[in-house]
């Protein structure tokens, strides 16, 4: 049976079948992240002596926005928002919780999990560490470290740039 001037009916769908499909973006399935918030470590003395530097704590609550960044920009990937979850996952020492943060991460629906730690040996010498893991096993898919010497703002973000540029992105890119 034929519609109109002698075309059948799927003939004149078909064009604008085509023209969505090809004004449609092709999506690749992203790999969503959970990035947490950092913890300090803070061995020095100066840390036992005089408490809590609030400078560090303003510092350390710039790592894990400065990651989600970064990741947001590698494609194939894309964080998640860890509001939810946020104030169960500080009351806890994630590097030590029994993999707590892959719960949260689950909860958050999130494929991969990230922590991380500044460790502070001194005033002069401060470790950057970042660990992601892969939810669903629980294995490492990216790691890594970047010494920072100074401890100022400046020092910080050049250190959590370092370890995304030079180390971590080349781990996820690499992760299956």
């Amino acid at each position: 049976m034929c519609y109109g001037p002698g075309i059948p009916r799927q003939a004149r769908f078909f064009p604008v079948v085509l023209a969505l499909l090809l004004a449609t973006p092709a999506f690749a399935a992203e790999k969503t992240v959970a990035v947490f918030d950092f913890e300090l470590i803070d061995s020095s003395l100066e840390g036992s002596m005089i408490g809590k530097n609030p400078d560090e704590q303003v510092r350390l609550e710039t790592m894990a926005p400065a990651l989600r960044e970064d990741i947001d920009k590698l494609e194939g990937y894309a964080s998640v928002d860890i509001a939810p979850v946020r104030d169960k996952a500080l009351a806890q020492n994630l590097e030590s919780c029994g993999n707590c943060a892959l719960s949260f991460a689950k909860t958050l629906g999130a494929d991969i999990a990230v922590t991380g730690t500044v460790q502070k040996v001194s005033n002069l010498i401060l470790n950057i560490n970042a660990y992601a893991f892969d939810v669903k096993s629980g294995q490492a898919i990216a790691r890594g470290s970047a010494d920072i010497r100074s401890n100022t703002d400046e020092s910080w973000r050049r250190g959590i740039a370092y370890l995304w540029k030079n180390v971590l992105k080349r781990q996820f890119e690499a992760a299956p």
